[in-house]
C-alpha cells in the first residue's frame, strides 16, 4: 500500500454575537455532524487565503483571519485517510447568512450560528473545538478517528 502524506485542511472559528458558526458538509443529511468551515488547502496560496476562500465557499461570508488557536488531527484506521486540520480565529467583514446560498462544490448544505448551550447538544467534531472557540485558548487534538 502506498503511504500518503496527511490531507492538510484549515477551519474557521466564527464567534458572532457570541454564536459560533458551524456547517454540516454532509451532503442528503447523511450525517448529523457538526463542524467548522474549512476544508483543503490549495498549494501556492497561504493557509489564511485558502481559508477565506473556504469560507466564502461555503457561507458566502468574507472573512478577516486571524491568529491560529487550534491543531486537530484525525484518521481512518481502516484506510489511509489522515488529515491535520489548522483552525483559526475569525471575523466577520462583509455578508450574511441567507437561506438561498449554495456551497459550489455541494458539500455544505447546512449552516448555522449556534450558542454554547446549543452547540453542547451537537455532534461536533473536533472534541475540543466548543471549549477553544468561548475560552480563547490554544488546544490541540491528538489523533481522533475519524466519524461519519
Amino acid at each position: 500500500m502506498k503511504v500518503r502524506s496527511p490531507r492538510l485542511a484549515v477551519r474557521a472559528i466564527i464567534l458572532h454575537e457570541s454564536r459560533l458558526l458551524l456547517v454540516n458538509a454532509y451532503p442528503g443529511g447523511k450525517s448529523d455532524l457538526w463542524c467548522a468551515p474549512g476544508g483543503g488547502v490549495e498549494r501556492g496560496a497561504s493557509l489564511p487565503d485558502n481559508l477565506a476562500r473556504e469560507v466564502h465557499e461555503e457561507t458566502g461570508l468574507s472573512v478577516r483571519v486571524g491568529a491560529p488557536c487550534l491543531v486537530n488531527e484525525f484518521h481512518d484506521p481502516e484506510s489511509s485517510f489522515h488529515q491535520v486540520e489548522l483552525f483559526f480565529r475569525c471575523v466577520i467583514e462583509d455578508g450574511r447568512l441567507t437561506e438561498d446560498w449554495r456551497d459550489p462544490e455541494g458539500i455544505v448544505h447546512r449552516r448555522g450560528f449556534f450558542t454554547e448551550a446549543e452547540v453542547a447538544g451537537l455532534r461536533l467534531k473536533p472534541d475540543s473545538l466548543s471549549r477553544v472557540a468561548w475560552a480563547r485558548g490554544f488546544g490541540y487534538d491528538p489523533l481522533e478517528r475519524i466519524l461519519r
